[in-house]
């Protein structure tokens, strides 16, 4: 039987301009498809209108295009695509619950933190919403202890395991501000394109599992995954909008080979010099697939 095709995406947050740390995910992805032979698509993932800043989106797809990165297919938009996760969500309407607690009461109830850094919720409203308290968000229900353990593996740090109970507790599908969260609309995203590989920064990890479990209760298939470091400030900070990173579009051909290159270094890759974004990714490709092939992945 032939091997299945390899589908990659990279999913940027338009919630400001591409910068040196979106950069360094961009690149991983776009390499890895390469060197697969594969397929690269591009997601706008902008289901938190709230964060979502006019034209980022398609000041993104510009500078990737300068980057010379050109999506092998139509671009998909998460907020052209509610339905699909309303869809989604009553197919999981038996595993979840209206929650009608705030976020300052799941931090007082000191449960501790989710491997993400987020409070664990406490299940107030595991049977039901108290009286008089209106339902908030949607919550799906994890399994219980000692049947919950998420297992998956990572291309570059092997075997990952979680129970989702204690480390994550029942999660947000639908917010209180009335968007679909992340964790459904990237499963449902990733199924519906028929994404193989899931090549991304190593902060997103953690919400792995979540994404794994909801993927086991939809039947969809789960996809490889690559999780690559993510690049810090000097202060030991991930590099982000919220952190104040400056945007990464080059002014010319020149400056984009230079912002390549650092993010090829940053990767491991050994490259020296290019003439052109052209000759760098003909080079950067040949030293990606022979970087996953010292490593095994």
């Amino acid at each position: 039987m032939p091997a299945m095709a390899y589908i990659g995406r990279f999913a940027p947050s338009p919630s400001g301009p591409l910068h040196a740390g979106s950069l360094v995910a961009a690149v991983a992805s776009y390499l890895d498809a390469r060197a697969h032979q594969g397929t690269w698509l591009i997601r706008i993932e902008d289901i938190d209108e709230v964060r979502t800043a006019p034209g980022a989106a398609q000041d993104i797809i510009a500078t990737l295009r300068a980057f010379g990165m050109e999506a092998d297919g139509e671009i998909v938009w998460q907020s052209r695509r509610k339905e699909l996760y309303q869809a989604a969500f009553d197919r999981l309407a038996a595993h979840a619950y209206p929650c009608g607690c705030n976020r300052r009461e799941i931090a007082d109830s000191r449960l501790g933190l989710a491997a993400d850094g987020a409070a664990l919720y406490p299940g107030v409203c595991r049977d039901g919403v108290p009286p008089g308290r209106p339902a908030r968000s949607l919550r799906v229900r994890v399994p219980e202890p000692g049947q919950d353990l998420i297992v998956f593996t990572d291309r570059l740090s092997g075997e990952m395991r979680q129970q989702l109970a204690a480390e994550s507790g029942d999660f947000v599908l639908r917010r209180a501000d009335g968007y679909w969260a992340y964790q459904l609309a990237v499963v449902v995203d990733d199924a519906l394109q028929g994404i193989t590989d899931v090549v991304r920064g190593a902060d997103l990890l953690d919400s792995t599992p979540r994404q794994v479990y909801l993927q086991h209760l939809l039947g969809y298939p789960t996809p490889r995954y690559l999780h690559v470091p993510v690049l810090r400030s000097a202060t030991g900070e991930k590099l982000s909008k919220q952190t104040g990173a400056l945007s990464i579009a080059p002014g010319n051909a020149v400056a984009a080979v230079e912002a390549l290159l650092v993010a090829a270094h940053f990767l491991g890759l050994p490259m020296q010099r290019a003439q052109s974004v052209d000759a760098f990714w003909k080079a950067a490709i040949d030293d990606w697939a022979e970087l996953l092939d010292l490593r095994g992945v």
